[in-house]
């Protein structure tokens, strides 16, 4: 007799496999040969990208800002889930689950904040030494 937790687990590894093979099958349908993908066209000179990019003419440039913008919004929405995890703290009046629930989002906040910075580090160390700067923007 097979327990019901071996026919869920050989479940789900079926399905676990099934969506492996449609991502390959995927992949290998949709993917582009690297070696004959034009990625740059003839009109995409290094001023008409620094122009249309507001001044930023390489790729690593370009990249650093993007990836610095997401990390200023996750940021963001970091320091508004402290804030809202304070309002729950004072506004739980002691109650127990409330007070539970409120600590669990500052700390997870306080631990999205450090992974935030920490990646912002990371990102503008590697890039900055691939662009030779001496100081992150």
């Amino acid at each position: 007799m097979v327990s019901s937790l071996t026919k869920t687990t050989v479940k789900q590894g079926a399905i676990v496999l099934g969506l492996m093979a449609f991502g390959l099958i995927a992949l290998h349908l949709f993917s582009v040969d690297i070696a004959h993908a034009q990625l740059i066209s003839t009109e995409d000179v290094p001023q008409n990208v620094a122009d249309a990019t507001n001044g930023e003419g390489s790729f690593r440039t370009l990249a650093r800002t993007m990836v610095n913008f997401f990390l200023y919004f996750l940021g963001f929405l970091a320091t508004l889930m402290i804030i809202y995890g304070g309002v729950l703290y004072v506004t739980s009046a002691g109650n127990d689950e409330g007070v539970g629930k409120a600590k669990k989002i500052l700390i997870y906040a306080v631990v999205g904040i450090v992974v935030i910075l920490l990646s912002y580090a990371i990102v503008n160390t590697v890039i900055g030494a691939g662009v030779g700067d001496q100081a992150s923007t």
